[in-house]
């Protein structure tokens, strides 16, 4: 295994090199091949590729050098007003010296976090340098920007990535890192990042660290701090036969030994009881069950006492169920 980032490591550098996102990598190629690009505004879920796609665009509109013709701002650390009449004019008013493309491109990550009158003050900046400057904005979510800004940029809406091609990127870094990656890991790095390629490749690089190279669920979910969900459907299971105390006894080591929290062990039973391979019906029932012990939950009832019941009543529906 290597050292640093792997996050940074398998980065992808071009546009040809993104994973998914084919509509919209296919719009950015455009703009290279023009040389030229409006405002833009990328919207999505954290750890799908925004950032990296306007500096893969960057990479491929300038080549090797594209860091002289580039400024990235975090909004999230440079959120006031000061920071646009500052760095941003600063930076916009000067055009590109030695380039074919007569502009420079500011990035401005996490751009939804801008206060009202930093956005105001961007809105009124991007109008007086769109000469020399473009700006990409990037945010979790489009309706925190004002209407003023938005009107003035191209919008992409980055989607999550399928399960097929986050699951090939997990295996291909696993591969080239010399890393046991059993097929449960996978299954567990997938549901914890849900198309968040970045957390994926996080966890994977973590679990690798403290297993040796070899990753499995216990180690992605020890890494967690979460539940297993195979815990949890032996549970479940357990309760449906009718075998309360052991089932019972179960629930106390994620709650004792363990010391897993009662809402991320109930959040977990209800995912689980909705793929239980039992009557609709009892789906429903079980989930009213569960929501009235959730909410005993946030009322401050003891989670042991909480949870043992919501077993009994899986080994009650279990008996009618067999009858």
């Amino acid at each position: 295994m290597s050292g640093g980032m792997w996050a940074e490591k398998y980065r992808p550098q071009i546009l040809d090199d993104m994973v998914n996102q084919t509509e919209i990598v296919s719009r950015l190629k455009n703009f290279v091949k023009e040389k030229n690009l409006p405002h833009l505004l990328f919207v999505g879920p954290a750890g799908i590729g925004k950032t990296t796609s306007i500096l893969a665009l960057a990479r491929d509109l300038y080549g090797s050098g594209y860091r002289n013709y580039t400024l990235e701002l975090n909004a999230s650390d440079e959120r006031g007003i000061d920071v646009i009449r500052e760095k941003v004019k600063n930076f916009a008013r000067t055009a590109a010296i030695a380039s074919e493309v007569p502009f420079k491109i500011l990035i401005m990550d996490e751009a939804d976090s801008l206060t009202s009158a930093a956005q105001h003050a961007l809105r009124r900046t991007m109008e007086i340098y769109t000469r020399t400057c473009r700006f990409c904005l990037i945010g979790n979510y489009s309706e925190n920007i004002i209407e003023p800004i938005q009107s003035r940029c191209s919008i992409f809406r980055f989607s999550p990535l399928s399960e097929v091609d986050a699951k090939g990127w997990i295996k291909m870094i696993a591969s080239k890192e010399d890393v046991q990656l059993l097929e449960e890991g996978l299954e567990a790095i997938y549901e914890a990042s849900k198309g968040d390629l970045r957390k994926a490749t996080n966890l994977l690089q973590a679990a690798a660290a403290t297993q040796e190279g070899v990753v499995d669920d216990v180690a992605i979910y020890s890494i967690l701090g979460r539940v297993s969900p195979g815990k949890v459907r032996e549970i479940l299971n357990l309760g449906l036969k009718g075998e309360f105390l052991e089932a019972r006894e179960a629930l106390r080591a994620l709650l004792i030994d363990e010391g897993l929290a009662a809402d991320d062990i109930i959040r977990i039973i209800y995912s689980e009881v909705l793929r239980l391979g039992i009557p609709e019906r009892w789906k429903v029932r079980l989930s009213d069950t569960i929501g009235e012990i959730d909410y005993r939950l946030t009322q401050g009832a003891r989670p042991e006492i909480q949870l043992s019941a919501l077993i009994a009543k899986l080994a009650l529906a279990g008996e009618e169920m067999d009858r």
